[in-house]
């Protein structure tokens, strides 16, 4: 008896995995993913400056920041990596800058 079983059991995950098999296919969908503005993490920082926050750790991407911008426009990336130079010298009015080189951005 134990065979039998056995191989009604055999036979019948067969025939499951089969009906598996024959379900409808699965639908496909293409997501367009677009590519992401490259002055957004620029423009996110200096408004972090507007409202007062010190420069921090982010200063070290600043030239990755800086290299991005410029792959996609030049002209941009020039000013971004004058303002954030300008950032960085002591003393600098990094409020008043941020919103200056933000401005010229937009």
């Amino acid at each position: 008896m134990r065979r039998s079983q056995m191989a009604a059991g055999i036979v019948l995950a067969g025939l499951l995995g089969l009906a598996a098999g024959c379900s409808p296919p699965v639908k496909t969908e293409t997501i367009e993913v677009k590519p992401a503005d490259p002055l957004a993490q620029v423009k996110t920082t200096l408004a972090n400056y507007v409202k007062g926050q010190p420069l921090g750790s982010e200063v070290t991407a600043f030239p990755t920041m800086v290299e991005t911008v410029k792959k996609a426009n030049p002209e941009k990336g020039a000013l971004v990596e004058k303002g954030f130079a300008d950032l960085q010298k002591p003393g600098a009015n990094t409020k008043a800058i941020a919103k200056d080189l933000l401005a010229k951005l937009q």
